[in-house]
């Protein structure tokens, strides 16, 4: 890990003085480290020392702004925290790893992380990845949509209700796989950029790996494709964006 503190900092000011943030890391030095140059930056930071006491604090009330979670924890994992904290709460989570493999990144992101670290990293690149999960955070929340439910084939999203139905069958989706099936059904058929879909969903100041929008394709396309060799709903135009449209592919009966 870098140098601990930001010399920046002082100048920006924090984007919000009243920001807290769950910190949950085993290694106590490190934590101390990392809480350090988090408190620099003018944030409240609380350190739980393992995955347990994480997501128990992460799913109190009041519950934290924002979760720094390290992977490899001692008695829960990281991966398993992530999933059961994304069951019932959308709180920003940025992951720290030792692990720099993609397929650790791709495990990440589809168990629910907004953002990725991997140690050994300089503070300064998580205080700017923090304020901006914070600001997406704090960004003003879209208008309520007049239309409440879109029918796509055999899909039915209600966006009054965040529920998609296939065939009349309930298909648990987290608050951001909704989002980004509901954007996309509304474009009713048009194919939607990629870079407006991110913008969209993270926020045009998000500064982490795009590549997380990849990885909640892949999962959405499993929750609701018939037939995953072939698509029919979900459609990737190659270096543009995305289409929501059923589409049966060719030779389909």
């Amino acid at each position: 890990m870098g140098a601990v503190g930001d010399p920046d900092a002082a100048q920006r000011g924090p984007l919000s003085p009243h920001a807290r943030v769950l910190l949950v890391e085993d290694d106590a030095l490190q934590a101390e480290a990392i809480a350090f140059a988090i408190r620099q930056d003018g944030y409240a930071v609380e350190i739980a020392s393992s995955g347990a006491q994480g997501l128990a604090r992460a799913l109190a009330t009041p519950a934290p702004d924002v979760v720094v979670l390290d992977l490899g924890l001692p008695d829960v994992g990281g991966v398993h925290v992530a999933r059961r904290l994304r069951q019932s709460s959308d709180v920003p989570l940025l992951m720290l790893t030792a692990r720099a493999q993609v397929v650790d990144k791709i495990v990440g992101f589809e168990a629910g992380a907004d953002d990725y670290l991997t140690k050994p990293f300089d503070t300064s690149e998580l205080l700017v990845r923090l304020r901006s999960l914070l600001r997406r955070r704090a960004a003003p929340r879209p208008a309520p949509i007049p239309t409440n439910v879109i029918q796509i084939g055999a899909l039915q999203l209600d966006s009054a209700k965040r529920r998609l139905t296939v065939d009349d069958r309930v298909v648990p989706l987290s608050a951001r796989e909704f989002d980004i099936l509901w954007l996309l059904a509304e474009a009713r058929g048009a194919t939607v950029p990629r870079r407006q879909v991110f913008n969209a969903i993270w926020g045009s100041s998000f500064v982490g790996d795009e590549r997380a929008l990849d990885v909640y394709i892949k999962t959405i396309r499993r929750k609701i494709e018939p037939d995953r060799t072939r698509h029919r709903y979900l459609h990737t135009v190659r270096r543009f964006g995305y289409r929501l449209a059923d589409e049966p592919p060719e030779g389909a009966g």
